[in-house]
């Protein structure tokens, strides 16, 4: 009968498919679904942010059962993990290194989808479900860092959440809110550990589920930006330029498991605190509300973000301020918008840049934080280049990658230092680019001669 699914008739497997469809689930996104045959080693990542999730689960689980969320005893709860439980110590440094491990393979993953376009039409949900999933890890992560109860944990919880009182009207109360007291104690301690333990993991799996279904609805994309389905097919009707992702890409992920375990491996047994920027060594003196570290830095994975908070001071928002009204008087005479949005867009910037100089510049440094994380999820709508790939953009707009990836790094680098008016200027002009690559993303990305895309993938075999 047309449209009924195949069903194994015999044995286990069989008495299973009759109950539950595990061999057309397997069959759908496995062994009959076709990936482009041209994946590098950058698509690598995408499997490696499964594995790194599975272990930092299943590591997370040993660590429950002897830890305790309590203001007294959380700090000596994971020494006595370290010193006592049998392979604590190894269980812990897995934890703690699978944390940092997991931001290094979602950066290059989403790198992968900057390169290639990955978030271009119809990926586009794909894309969205992928920074819902960075956003979550970020929590995942702020919230798991308190849980040590060492000296940067707690002052670094508390200098964040201080961070929410800035926010006009609400911000006070919300930080009350967050934090369960008029300070970081052991309310917040009981309240992250829930949150950390239980309630974002159930939405990073959920996202992660929403991920991939997502991905295997449209297809993957691939180094080339070409669409298999759009193709030519075979005589069974799949794509030439695909191939089985089973067992064709499991094998060739697992080479890349093999290599990631081998360094993961490497950290762990040689050097966990990795000099301080996996496990601050602040972090292993216990928490002390009455004296302060004289100098408080969140762990390297937040740093980037951390120094375009301290960037914005009350004399940038004036430059700030510039820019937006340069931004609407720039929509209204030049851009192609038409209706109502001339009108509305302009307007809307040159109230922000009035607010820019009327409200508290650590309001802004809060705003500007959190933007460089939201305006990634409108990357599928800011790119209006002719094609996907970086492969066929003209040579300047590889340039233009390669100074993002910089600037990341470097403001990575100056949030882990002490501020001062020469590193506080480079963070600034650092921000200004960071911004300035997406918001402008819609002009440049337009600009320049591109090469021609091919009608299939480029293939050569290894």
């Amino acid at each position: 009968m047309a449209g009924e699914k195949t069903v194994e008739t015999t044995g286990f497997l069989g008495w299973i498919d009759r109950r539950f469809p595990l061999t057309a689930l397997f069959k759908e996104h496995m062994s009959e679904y076709y990936a482009p045959k041209n994946f590098n080693f950058w698509y690598f990542f995408g499997s490696l942010a499964l594995l790194v999730l599975v272990i930092q689960v299943v590591t997370g689980i040993f660590l429950v059962m002897n830890y305790k969320p309590d203001a007294n005893l959380a700090f000596y709860s994971v020494e006595f993990i370290m010193r006592e439980v049998s392979w604590g110590w190894l269980i812990r440094y897995i934890h703690s290194t699978g944390a940092s491990m997991f931001f290094v393979v979602v950066y290059l993953h989403m790198l992968r989808g900057l390169f290639y376009g990955s978030y271009r039409k119809p990926r586009e949900l794909v894309w969205v479900f992928g920074m819902a999933i960075f956003l979550s890890l970020m929590g995942e992560a702020f919230m798991g860092y308190l849980l040590p109860w060492g000296q940067m944990s707690y002052w670094g919880a508390q200098v964040i959440v201080n961070l929410f009182s800035a926010i006009p009207f609400i911000g006070p109360e919300l930080s009350l809110w967050i934090r369960g007291d008029y300070v970081v104690s052991d309310a917040t301690l009981n309240r992250f550990f829930a949150f950390h333990v239980i309630a974002i993991p159930l939405i990073l799996i959920g996202l992660v589920v929403a991920h991939i279904i997502a991905l295997h609805e449209v297809g993957s994309n691939n180094p080339d930006g070409v669409e298999i389905k759009d193709g030519p097919k075979d005589a069974n009707g799949h794509p030439v330029d695909g191939i089985p992702f089973h067992p064709y890409y499991t094998v060739h992920d697992i080479v890349g498991v093999a290599g990631f375990l081998m360094i993961f491996a490497a950290i762990v047994f040689f050097g966990p605190e990795m000099g301080g920027y996996f496990l601050e060594y602040n972090n292993f003196i216990p928490a002390d509300s009455l004296k302060t570290p004289p100098h408080i830095a969140p762990v390297w994975y937040f740093t980037p973000f951390y120094a375009m908070l301290r960037a914005i001071t009350s004399d940038f928002t004036w430059v700030l301020a510039a820019c937006s009204l340069l931004g609407a008087i720039w929509l209204f005479l030049k851009a192609n918008m038409k209706g109502v949005w001339r009108i509305i867009v302009p307007l809307v910037l040159i109230i922000i840049a009035i607010l820019m100089r009327t409200m508290d510049a650590k309001f802004w440094g809060v705003v500007t934080m959190g933007g460089s994380v939201v305006v990634l999820f409108f990357l599928p709508w800011l790119d209006h280049s002719p094609v996907r790939s970086i492969r066929y953009r003209p040579g300047w707009h590889k340039f233009l990658y390669a100074v993002l990836i910089v600037v990341f790094l470097v403001l990575g680098f100056l949030g882990t230092q002490p501020p001062n008016p020469t590193l506080n200027a480079i963070s600034q002009i650092g921000t200004l680019i960071y911004f300035g690559f997406f918001l402008l993303m819609p002009v440049w990305s337009r600009l320049g001669t591109f090469k021609k895309v091919p009608d299939r993938i480029t293939f050569h075999a290894h």
